[in-house]
């Protein structure tokens, strides 16, 4: 908070004075007084950033947007409705032992609020998990008018209250998401979006130039790195590049990029999947935790946790446990590769089936 009080001057003449010489007044001194004061949350937030970033966690990120949702349902023969599907009566992470591998981003519209069939929130439910509940804020994306073929996120308008009821419902940390795309940006309008995390899609070259944008408007705008945690892609091969990296160089490329664009006081690192299978993904974390990081390199996958799990329920009840026995697989074999400990033996075939989506639209 800051406060100022300047003394006044007067800058004309009085009406006596005209056609007079007038000696030029001696300055007057200026008091200025300012208090500033830490953020309330501060020190929560910092705190809620580690105990994410902390060793063998990561990021279930469950936040798709209604539209990414139906398509999840419909691939399992699934429609989309705005209560829970039948058949699912509780969540996976309702799963014992979730908790204890990883944490939880939940969406935006919907799930905060919700409570099981049997009356118990869902938030309730993640805090009895040791689960951090997180919520995204953004709006989804739309065109961005005069530039090429690029896209910008809503959401700015009302994202103080909106962010003040969720942390009422329990939310205590939040994911704003963009995404910059190949061969079409980043374009100078994506610079008033640098202070939230954004995905980088594609190639070295520019997830370079993207993350340079990105902390350098940050820290013109005073973001608390010690309280923010990154949420990029890795730097793969276009998807449809018919030579494939391995692990090994998918590492040496992701991380010499985070080297050089980004600050040690970020706590946490945490990839998306971008259309990797769940094993791929598995294992390119895994080769990026063979050395010490300065940051918490983990995950925050939603196709490459989820996609197994889905297909084993398939919309039926007698399902439910054995997809949550499948995410819970998932999880696990995640928060070893947050440790570099993962090894791939028994992977079952499906779990290495590619999910990269043509023009896929967020």
């Amino acid at each position: 908070m800051a406060s100022a009080t300047l003394l006044k001057s007067s800058f004309l003449p009085k009406k006596s004075e005209w056609g007079a010489t007038r000696q030029a007044a001696a300055p007057k001194p200026v008091t200025v007084s300012m208090v500033v004061r830490a953020g309330a949350y501060d020190d929560e937030l910092v705190k809620t950033a580690k105990t994410i970033a902390s060793p063998g966690r990561g990021i279930l990120a469950m936040d798709e947007s209604n539209a990414t949702c139906g398509k999840r349902l419909a691939s399992i023969g699934l429609e989309k409705h705005r209560s829970q599907p039948p058949g699912l009566p509780d969540p996976p992470c309702h799963r014992t032992g979730l908790g204890t591998v990883h944490l939880r981003c939940y969406p935006l519209r919907g799930e905060l609020y919700h409570s099981t069939v049997d009356g118990v929130r869902m938030v309730d439910i993640l805090t009895e998990h040791k689960i951090v509940p997180g919520i995204k804020v953004d709006k989804g994306l739309v065109p961005s008018a005069g530039s090429n073929n690029e896209s910008w996120c809503q959401g700015l308008d009302g994202l103080a209250s909106r962010e003040a009821a969720y942390y009422q419902q329990g939310a205590r940390f939040a994911e704003w998401r963009t995404v910059v795309s190949i061969p079409n940006g980043p374009s100078e309008l994506l610079r008033s979006f640098s202070t939230v995390s954004m995905a980088s899609t594609g190639s070295f070259q520019v997830a370079q130039k993207v993350w340079a944008e990105n902390f350098f408007y940050m820290a013109e705008n005073n973001v608390m790195f010690e309280g923010i945690l990154l949420k990029p892609s890795m730097v793969t091969p276009g998807a449809e590049c018919k030579d494939r990296a391995t692990p090994e160089q998918v590492s040496d490329y992701t991380l010499k990029l985070l080297h050089r664009r980004i600050p040690p006081a970020v706590p946490g690192i945490m990839f998306l999947s971008g259309g990797q299978s769940e094993v791929e993904a598995t294992q390119n974390l895994n080769a990026m935790n063979q050395g010490p990081n300065p940051w918490h390199v983990s995950f925050s996958y939603a196709r490459a946790l989820q996609n197994t799990c889905l297909k084993t329920w398939g919309g039926q009840p007698e399902n439910v446990k054995a997809a949550q026995d499948a995410l819970l697989l998932r999880a696990k074999a995640n928060s070893l590769a947050q440790l570099g400990k993962y090894t791939s033996d028994g992977e079952a075939a499906e779990a290495k089936e590619g999910m990269f989506v043509k023009n896929y639209v967020y």
